[in-house]
């Protein structure tokens, strides 16, 4: 016997101390089984600790399976067994029945009344102060090893001992945020045991510009605004809502959930993305509109008035385009063909994507396990009976809004039944 060969026997061993991972040891738990935990930071739920800038974006209160799995694009239809198990509705009743309250927010985004990922955390810790879990930090899976011919795995070797379980659970997330140790291990494990692994790659991340008007407004957020993404000047696609202009580019939900089209993008051309922010009005109607404040204001300067056309962070912007050469000109000495220049400025700001930001900024990465590979009414892989799958290890595109923790709630607390 390996002289680090541990005697004790689990029923089950889950690798990876995240959401789904503590999910999963937490119901076995509660289903009687013996488990062994291994966590390879020095701490647990690292990474969801931070999530959501912090607040820890729950889930989204779509209740509607068919419609939440509708955003999950082809992974979709893998899924309905996982979520007739588990749903959004099942996850608000896990936390709040935990004495976490929750609240929803513009698209249906789900969060902690407390607006504290640590809450969350200190729930799931909570949960897995069993009896029946072990749990081991700083504890770094080395090999896994398998017997193929009887597709079963048969222990973990680590830093710490070779451990040996009835079943196992590799739970141990993407590759974003590699400094909370998302560094994508499990994929290396699962392709040399035999599972196939899609390239990972940034999906939910934020975008970089190459223009310094953009960066100089860091910090500056627009709500309310529609921004179209071309390449080589032909228009590919258009979003509304809210964005965050940052020292890199732009950021925020609508950007985040834009950037697996733009990455594709990038591969056929020069990329702009154009804002508009006034989209609910034509520019005819912006340009009456720019015409009643001046006819207001004519013997007032063009820069104390500006605030009165520009959204709130972008009259230095406007003024910056020297649309208006002298700020200090007279409203009624500016010409009409300066009013229609304005207009169109605020129709039509426009700006260089370069690159999509790497996996320290994403929020989420593709890439991982198909689900081809999954019995997903179980999370059990179809190469060994023993093994399941859960949360980001698995290849499933998905946008930012509490969509990816609701996948970690759910394969997390289907794999944890041991089906």
């Amino acid at each position: 016997m390996n002289q680090k060969q541990q005697k004790e026997k689990y029923d089950l061993l889950v690798i990876g101390g995240g959401p789904s991972g503590m999910m999963a040891a937490g119901v076995a738990a509660e289903n009687g089984k013996k488990v062994l935990l291994l966590e390879k930071n020095s701490e647990l739920g690292k990474k969801l600790k931070i999530t959501g800038g912090g607040r820890c974006n729950i889930t989204n209160a779509t209740y509607d399976v068919r419609s939440f799995l509708l955003k999950f694009g082809d992974a979709g239809k893998f899924l309905h067994s996982t979520f007739s198990q588990f749903d959004i509705r099942d996850t608000f009743t896990f936390f709040e029945s935990r004495d976490l309250p929750m609240k929803i927010e513009p698209g249906n985004r789900a969060f902690p009344k407390t607006e504290k990922a640590l809450d969350v955390f200190k729930v799931m810790e909570k949960y897995i102060d069993h009896k029946n879990i072990t749990v081991l930090k700083n504890c770094s899976v080395e090999k896994i090893s398998v017997a193929k011919q009887k597709g079963v795995v048969n222990s973990v070797e680590t830093n710490k001992g070779i451990y040996v379980a009835d079943n196992y659970i590799i739970a141990t997330g993407g590759t974003s945020h590699p400094e909370t140790g998302s560094t994508g291990d499990g994929f290396g494990w699962l392709e040399k045991i035999g599972h196939s692994v899609h390239t990972t790659s940034p999906n939910i991340v934020p975008l970089k510009v190459r223009d310094k008007w953009v960066k100089s407004l860091s910090g500056t957020s627009l709500s309310d605004i529609k921004i179209t993404f071309s390449v080589n000047n032909k228009r590919i696609f258009s979003r509304t809502g809210k964005i965050l202009f940052t020292h890199f580019g732009i950021s925020g939900p609508l950007i985040l959930n834009s950037a697996h089209r733009v990455s594709d993008m990038l591969h056929e051309g020069i990329v702009t993305a154009t804002i508009d922010t006034y989209p609910k009005i034509d520019i005819g109607v912006l340009e009456k509109n720019i015409l009643g404040i001046f006819d207001e204001n004519k013997n007032k300067s063009f820069k104390n008035i500006i605030k009165q056309i520009a959204p709130n962070g972008l009259t230095q912007t406007i003024l910056d385009l020297n649309i208006i050469k002298d700020p200090e000109v007279k409203v009624h000495s500016v010409s009409k063909e300066q009013r229609k220049e304005l207009a169109n400025a605020l129709k039509s700001l426009s700006m260089q994507i370069v690159d999509l930001m790497g996996m320290d900024r994403a929020v989420v990465s593709g890439g991982g396990i198909p689900l081809e590979e999954i019995d997903t009414k179980t999370m059990r892989s179809k190469i060994f009976s023993n093994l399941y799958l859960t949360g980001d290890i698995l290849h499933i595109n998905r946008p930012s809004g509490g969509y990816s923790l609701q996948l970690c709630w759910t394969t997390g607390h289907v794999a944890g039944t041991l089906q």
